[in-house]
């Protein structure tokens, strides 16, 4: 059914594609009829950072910038929703056309700019939700926030979000906000990092819940940089890290439809680049921390590499948008086949 909805959705505007098939889908999900789309689902429950999973493949933010299709999300078989990314202020991100599919290469493009409506209204959609799931939230900064502030707007969004979130993702690794990956490195980063390691402590009095602190890092780091930022994610305590966000490299596009637009490239053309990353993190942390892994999941065999490679759990875009729901519990069994196949060894 997927591939028929996904023929039409290919022929309309990217944007407009996206928003219809969520809308499709909420409504499907009101109706009942999400068994239509979603396939069985997998049971196969984790804890990571304190956390109960019911399984370990979830969704990546940005699907859901405002928390506008929770439960249509929900529906679907995931074992968590992350939603944002959201700033202290509402943006209308870059000018469009913005978000660009490389349907040969399964893969997408999207310069969007952290486009939301801010963290009040999606604080407030949340509480209004009836999701009782694991929820992430995807936390940045405003563009014109200027950098040495930037810690300003995540401790802002930290504090709303803190209550209804199941765990924070602090985004600093998008590359469609001018100067936001400057913030992975050195003292900027450690500054970042200890302030909202401060502030989770005194959230955690205050609100008597503790809410772990991810982040998202990027793809495009060499092995020292990465080196030195997973030590400065060891030495701040934070509870885990995400691997990877997009990718600005182009390497294998050249001469493809789209390939020279500015922004993230997402799809089959990252599975290499973010597994390898996660890989080489895995050995550096060695179990310090846990890994989300994220970038390329096609398919289950692409998920399974994922969590050999040294991730704890997986998340899914722009697999999804090529596959459908389908891939949701395709990875998952495929992730839970590969485990009883360990053991039995």
């Amino acid at each position: 059914m997927y591939s028929l909805f996904r023929q039409l959705l290919f022929k309309l505007p990217t944007e407009a594609a996206h928003n219809l098939s969520l809308t499709s889908m909420d409504l499907a999900a009101q109706l009942r009829l999400g068994g239509l789309i979603a396939e069985q689902r997998v049971c196969n429950s984790r804890e990571v950072m304190g956390i109960r999973f019911p399984n370990p493949v979830g969704l990546a933010a940005g699907l859901d910038k405002n928390a506008d299709h929770i439960l249509g999300l929900a529906s679907l078989g995931f074992g968590f929703l992350e939603l944002g990314t959201v700033t202290p202020l509402p943006q209308p991100g870059n000018p469009r056309p913005r978000l660009f599919r490389l349907p040969e290469q399964q893969a997408i493009i999207n310069r969007m700019g952290f486009n939301n409506l801010g963290v009040d209204y999606l604080v407030e959609k949340v509480e209004k939700s009836d999701f009782t799931g694991v929820l992430g939230i995807n936390i940045g900064k405003n563009k014109d926030t200027p950098l040495e502030n930037a810690v300003d707007d995540y401790l802002i969004c930290m504090r709303k979000v803190y209550p209804v979130a199941s765990y924070i993702t602090v985004n600093l690794s998008s590359p469609n906000t001018p100067g936001l990956r400057d913030l992975q490195f050195g003292e900027p980063l450690l500054r970042l990092l200890t302030s909202l390691k401060t502030h989770q402590q005194q959230l955690q009095v205050q609100h008597s819940r503790r809410v772990p602190l991810v982040v998202k890092i990027a793809p495009d780091m060499s092995p020292d940089d990465l080196g030195k930022v997973a030590e400065a994610l060891v030495d701040t305590e934070m509870d885990g890290v995400i691997a990877t966000n997009t990718t600005i490299e182009r390497e294998g596009l050249e001469g493809v439809r789209h390939s020279e637009e500015a922004g993230g490239l997402s799809g089959a053309p990252l599975r290499q680049r973010s597994t390898a990353v996660i890989r080489q993190l895995a050995e550096t942390l060695d179990g310090k921390l846990p890994i989300i892994g994220v970038g390329g999941i096609m398919d289950g065999q692409s998920a399974v590499e994922k969590i050999d490679a040294g991730a704890e759990l997986v998340q899914l875009y722009s697999g999804l948008i090529y596959r459908g729901p389908k891939l949701i519990a395709e990875a998952n069994k495929a992730i839970l086949d590969a485990s009883v196949a360990k053991k039995s060894d």
